[in-house]
């Protein structure tokens, strides 16, 4: 099994940066790929950027890229999130996932079955 604990959320002002953390514990050599999610109130989780082991191939949302940077540590075992930029709009709730499942995506929440609890990031204009 895989353990997520995302933290480094806060709240920030717009154009502002923030860099969120996910320490993974355990069988992390299982994994196939990991991301990060979020998902607004009243809103569907969304994608926002992920990783694939195989090739080190990085995805982003549109909506973030260029401003977000995904990345791994490995002597860490901790995934980073780098925001720059940050918008109003980006406020939500940011999930740490890994996937376990092979897939041809990782775009999608539904290829994921590892989630932390989740970290708040909130952005005033």
């Amino acid at each position: 099994q895989v353990l997520l604990e995302e933290s480094g959320g806060g709240l920030v002002q717009a154009g502002g940066s923030l860099r969120l953390s996910c320490a993974a514990a355990g069988r992390t050599w299982r994994t196939y790929a990991m991301g990060w999610f979020r998902q607004a109130p009243g809103k569907e989780r969304e994608f926002v950027a992920a990783i694939r082991w195989s090739g080190s191939t990085t995805y982003y949302a549109d909506y973030v890229k260029g401003r977000f940077t995904i990345s791994w540590d490995n002597p860490k075992n901790t995934l980073y999130l780098q925001m720059n930029s940050l918008k109003p709009e980006d406020m939500a709730l940011y999930y740490c996932a890994a996937s376990t499942i092979i897939s041809s995506t990782y775009s999608s929440h539904k290829t994921y079955d590892l989630w932390g609890q989740g970290t708040q990031v909130t952005v005033s204009s």
